[in-house]
């Protein structure tokens, strides 16, 4: 069982200095970088499943992190962003600008699919294969259709500013012919320069929860089992 953030910081924080509680920052940013690294390897999945599960654990981590940096700053340390904080940062300060956001997933044997959500005055979805396109309505988790606010929110919620740009499975030492590939293309309305992300049978460790934000079902028969 998880603990909340008060208790993280009463436990292992409160009286600290300042460079013990930096140490506690940077352990628990390797600990998010170790988690997802395990999700996103093809073999997870071979060994039996821990509780609370990695995601789990990414999450309370993260709720950790957020805790030790305001520890830092009350004990009069100045936190400084790493660059891909500061990458993370920039995406969230403009996610309520997206104006159309593009996932592209198939292969080459069984052809490629776009799903599309655009936000301008209303939320609109739709397939498109080819230049044919078939509406879709996308519902939350409960069951009620999104409406931007309530879509950018969930959107935000998975942290995608922290994706890596290219996902592959070289990463962890193999190659894989064919298969599946995706594309995810986020674009702004104010000026921002459109954000793209890739994968080639291989994804971000809650490739999942994006798949059915997109009202994407069967996810394991459609994009992989490995996700």
């Amino acid at each position: 069982m998880m603990i909340s953030p008060e208790s993280y910081y009463d436990e292992y924080l409160k009286g600290k200095s300042k460079e013990q509680i930096m140490s506690a920052i940077h352990g628990l940013k390797q600990e998010v970088g170790r988690l997802k690294n395990i999700i996103e390897n093809p073999h997870n999945g071979q060994e039996p499943s821990l509780r609370p599960s990695e995601e789990t654990r990414i999450h309370w981590s993260r709720e950790y992190l957020d805790r030790a940096k305001l520890a830092y700053a009350e004990a009069g340390g100045t936190y400084t962003m790493s660059k891909s904080e500061e990458k993370a940062a920039e995406f969230d300060s403009n996610i309520t600008f997206i104006s159309k956001i593009t996932l592209s997933i198939g292969g080459f044997f069984g052809g490629f699919c776009g799903y599309v959500v655009e936000l301008s005055d209303e939320l609109r979805a739709y397939t498109k294969l080819w230049v044919d396109e078939e509406p879709l309505v996308l519902l939350d988790e409960d069951d009620k259709p999104f409406i931007i606010s309530t879509f950018v929110a969930a959107l935000a919620d998975l942290h995608i500013c922290e994706w890596r740009r290219s996902y592959s499975t070289m990463r962890f030492g193999y190659m894989v012919c064919d298969g599946t590939q995706w594309d995810l293309e986020i674009e702004f309305n104010n000026g921002h320069t459109p954000v793209k992300y890739n994968g080639d049978n291989s994804y971000p460790y809650n490739f999942d929860k994006l798949t059915m934000l997109f009202g994407i079902e069967n996810t394991e028969e459609d994009v992989d089992e490995q996700i």
